[in-house]
């Protein structure tokens, strides 16, 4: 039996290399940062207990031990292993969005590992306002009925990017949902199980399927080694590994700095430069220092 669920083509390599492009530059021209000290949200966290920051200081130092392979991939100018870096540096940036923003939502009170919890809960957060306009867009409903909120008119290609990670989601979840008799979609008619779904049926997906964020968008980078999608990355000339890198690490550092921005607030500065002052050198006195000086200056 054949799932379809909807039919949304695939997201081509050049189109998903400009969709974060877009992402990158939205950001770069927002550069909303400060915003987040204005924000009631952030204004109202409650202050955590030195017992809870624990986990929060080994959160932090997988994300951004992550950032930091991901940050020194572009120095090596050998255009061959930039082209084969493209299988780590995918998931590099992923998992250092994951860690920090677990690390977030530590700070938040809701301890999470599954990965599936952590982007729904990171969404909600995205719904009540959390972050700063740069990445505060997110998409609702299925794809027959499909919403996108506080996204500017100007960037229609985050919102093509938003729907076509919507609808892959929406599949994955339906593909799961048929492959077990308890779970499975059924013809009212019939009984049978559905090989597609129906309006009805995909408005009762999305409903399981939460909110689709900028969280989303990320996971896509989520991949395997073996991925054909590196491949036709690499494949294609029109692609630009170094900017890509580039690209990567600005969206990167946006994310996890503002989530360093409450972490910070729940746990209070003086907590928060001790876990600075026990990192490793390279970490302390690079790229996590200097955030640190700049965020909190």
């Amino acid at each position: 039996m054949t799932l379809s669920t909807y039919n949304t083509p695939a997201v081509s390599p050049v189109s998903f290399y400009d969709a974060f492009r877009v992402i990158g530059a939205y950001i770069k021209l927002r550069s909303d940062l400060d915003s987040i000290k204005n924000n009631r949200n952030y204004n109202n966290v409650e202050r955590l207990t030195e017992e809870a920051t624990k986990p929060i200081a080994k959160l932090l130092l997988n994300s951004w031990s992550a950032e930091y392979a991901l940050r020194i991939t572009p120095i090596v100018n050998d255009e061959q292993y930039l082209q084969s870096s493209l299988h780590w540096t995918f998931p590099q940036a992923y998992y250092s969005v994951l860690f920090s923003a677990r690390a977030f939502l530590s700070s938040q009170g809701f301890n999470l590992s599954n990965e599936e919890l952590i982007r729904k809960q990171i969404a909600n957060l995205v719904v009540l306002g959390y972050y700063p306009e740069s990445t505060s867009y997110y998409a609702i409903g299925s794809t027959y009925n499909l919403k996108i909120h506080r996204l500017h008119k100007n960037i229609p290609l985050v919102g093509d990017f938003l729907r076509e990670t919507r609808s892959h989601n929406q599949n994955a979840l339906f593909r799961s949902m048929q492959t077990n008799p308890k779970t499975a979609l059924r013809s009212k008619i019939t009984g049978t199980i559905s090989s597609e779904v129906d309006p009805e049926q995909a408005r009762a997906l999305s409903k399981s399927l939460g909110y689709t964020s900028y969280f989303d968008l990320l996971s896509r980078l989520r991949i395997s080694s073996t991925s054909r999608d590196v491949e036709q990355f690499r494949l294609d000339s029109s692609f630009n590994v170094p900017k890509f890198h580039t690209c990567l690490n600005s969206i990167v550092t946006h994310i996890n700095s503002v989530h360093e921005l409450y972490i910070a607030k729940a746990i209070g500065m003086d907590s928060y430069l001790k876990i600075v002052s026990q990192l490793p050198d390279y970490l302390r006195k690079g790229f996590v220092g200097d955030r640190t000086a700049s965020l909190f200056a």
